[in-house]
């Protein structure tokens, strides 16, 4: 996908976030924060410490992004929304942005549009990452409440699916549908190899190379969260990992399109 596809599948899912964030907002400071997509950052000045919090996608869409306030403008926004002073950043005011992230989220995954189908949100803070190779899109509040800004930073797989999304959108739902079965029969009889995928996790290179007999990995996966399978690194199912005669298998619980589509699109 080209800067312009990114660009614009990027700023659909940062608009609709942008809403819902600042509707929370609004209830929660009882100001209006009118959030606006930039077409890029507003930062003439240091801006101060980054705070950074990652928001994990599962359902319709499946990835992450991160969201990046930065502190002077969050002490700002956390008196506000205390009513009261606060001198200084603290842990207990990085958990009520985790609240009010997971509100926004909650509002855009009950969005009646539906634009982005059914989606499942997990918020938390972190810290130490460094964002080379992902898209940003800044969200800023410019009027005379806040010049506060907010960067959402979109990783690859999300980026993907986006895509994938507003592909089937635009097509409606009768052209999603529609395969042209003449060409199919033709390779009915050809194997694919479609891999199961309980999680994944980036390590360091020293970790890699320290790697041995009883070394554990913890994925970036719950026990409880559902498998994903892949077919030539697309998603084309989810569903529950079992064992049939022996062996693993998947009861699939959830096709997020026609698998169709992957092989005629």
């Amino acid at each position: 996908m080209d800067n312009q596809g990114k660009r614009k599948v990027a700023t659909a899912f940062a608009s609709a976030f942008a809403e819902s964030l600042g509707e929370v907002l609004a209830s929660a400071t009882g100001v209006l924060w009118p959030l606006e997509v930039l077409s890029q950052p507003n930062t003439p000045t240091p801006k101060g410490t980054p705070i950074n919090f990652r928001v994990s996608v599962d359902g319709a869409l499946s990835g992450e992004y991160y969201v990046e306030f930065y502190e002077p403008q969050v002490v700002e926004l956390v008196s506000r929304i205390l009513k009261q002073p606060v001198a200084k950043f603290t842990d207990e005011h990085a958990e009520i942005l985790v609240k009010v992230l997971a509100s926004a989220t909650d509002k855009l995954a009950a969005s009646p549009s539906g634009e982005f189908g059914q989606l499942r949100f997990r918020v938390e803070r972190v810290a130490g990452l460094a964002f080379g190779g992902m898209f940003v899109v800044p969200l800023a509040v410019l009027n005379e409440n806040s010049d506060m800004q907010v960067l959402l930073y979109f990783g690859g797989q999300m980026l993907d699916m986006l895509s994938m999304s507003g592909q089937s959108s635009s097509e409606g739902e009768s052209d999603k549908s529609a395969v042209p079965s003449h060409n199919l029969k033709l390779v009915m009889d050809v194997e694919l190899n479609v891999s199961l995928r309980f999680g994944q996790r980036q390590l360091p290179l020293r970790e890699v190379l320290d790697l041995g007999s009883g070394s554990v990995i913890e994925l970036d996966r719950m026990a409880d969260e559902p498998v994903e399978l892949y077919l030539d690194g697309k998603l084309i199912a989810r569903g529950e990992a079992v064992v049939v005669d022996g062996n693993y298998g998947l009861r699939v619980t959830e096709i997020p399109q026609p698998v169709a589509s992957y092989l005629t699109n």
